[in-house]
């Protein structure tokens, strides 16, 4: 005689509220992660113009306190910075490089620019623009006061 068994279930389904928690677990991750890919990109373009800016006051500062001349030579070719400071000759590679601007050169992206910093102040205001996939940065040096900012750039 054939037994028949009761109580046992046997679905392969998912119940609509197992859905409803994975579901919700998923967006939870994504609302989460989402922006920081997005924001990825920005950030590297602002900590390479923080980490220019950085380097230029630390020149402009061992100049004045050292008595001595630095040169920040700009390669665009290579897209690197080379400078020979107080700890020696360094290089620095510059990802989003574009353009430096002069008040003696004007615009310059292409090439080798050099910028002089001695006790007396750099002998002119210049400022180095990077450009990203989305925004752009320019890190600005004033001469007379020998303060470097970072600033968004508007005119790309």
């Amino acid at each position: 005689m054939p037994t028949l068994e009761i109580g046992i279930c046997n679905n392969k389904a998912f119940t609509l509220l197992e859905l409803v928690v994975v579901i919700f677990i998923v967006s939870l991750v994504l609302a989460v992660s989402f922006p920081t890919f997005t924001l990825q990109k920005d950030r590297k373009l602002k900590s390479e113009a923080g980490h220019i800016a950085s380097i230029l006051r630390y020149l402009n500062d061992s100049s004045i306190s050292r008595k001595e001349n630095y040169a920040v030579n700009i390669n665009f070719n290579e897209k690197t910075m080379n400078y020979d400071g107080p700890d020696g000759k360094k290089v620095e590679r510059l990802d989003n490089l574009s353009r430096i601007t002069t008040q003696s050169r004007g615009n310059v992206s292409s090439g080798e620019v050099t910028v002089f910093l001695s006790p007396t102040g750099a002998g002119e205001n210049f400022s180095i623009h990077l450009t990203g996939n989305e925004s752009s940065m320019e890190v600005v040096f004033n001469a007379l006061s020998g303060r470097v900012k970072v600033l968004k750039d508007e005119g790309v």
